[in-house]
């Protein structure tokens, strides 16, 4: 019987998909870094529309990945935009690298990553459509979503088409 149960677990917990909420598109567009398309990008709110991150609950900023990119290129990525951007501290920025480690997975073409801000300020993350896990920290909600929604972003083309105005 522990056994079954078991092996039921595992196979509960390995096809686990958690659908994210049914939100309208606000707006998409594509990243491009020289010559690579490197994903799709589409911004969701209940109303489809953004005015902060406060009142604009949930939000979601799904990625949909056009090549292959390591876990560990994605995490410096994300350090090196905070570090552009200079609205947190080193220590913050450190530590939820080591978070993002623990979440994030390598992404492949046609990968999916979805990073949902709830109603509580926290930042879910969903890949291929499974949850994988949550950054409680509410001060990394504004640092992650800057990254592609602040005015003195690195990809204001895209920035642009996410909210929108273009």
């Amino acid at each position: 019987m522990h056994k079954v149960l078991v092996s039921l677990l595992a196979l509960g917990f390995s096809t686990l998909v958690v659908a994210t909420p049914d939100l309208k598109t606000i707006g998409e567009g594509s990243y491009r870094y020289l010559f690579w398309q490197l994903y799709d990008a589409r911004l969701a709110s209940t109303d489809g529309t953004f005015s902060d991150y406060q009142q604009s609950r949930p939000l979601m900023l799904e990625l949909t990945y056009k090549r292959d990119i390591s876990k560990k290129e994605f995490i410096e990525a994300t350090v090196d935009q905070w570090q552009e951007l200079g609205h947190s501290t080193e220590q913050q920025q450190q530590s939820w690298a080591a978070t993002l480690n623990e979440l994030w997975r390598d992404v492949a073409d046609g990968d999916r990553l979805a990073a949902l801000l709830t109603e509580q300020g926290q930042v879910r993350f969903y890949f291929n459509g499974t949850d994988i896990g949550v950054v409680e920290d509410t001060a990394f909600a504004p640092a992650f979503f800057d990254i592609w929604l602040h005015p003195e972003t690195t990809a204001p083309k895209l920035r642009r088409q996410l909210l929108a105005a273009e």
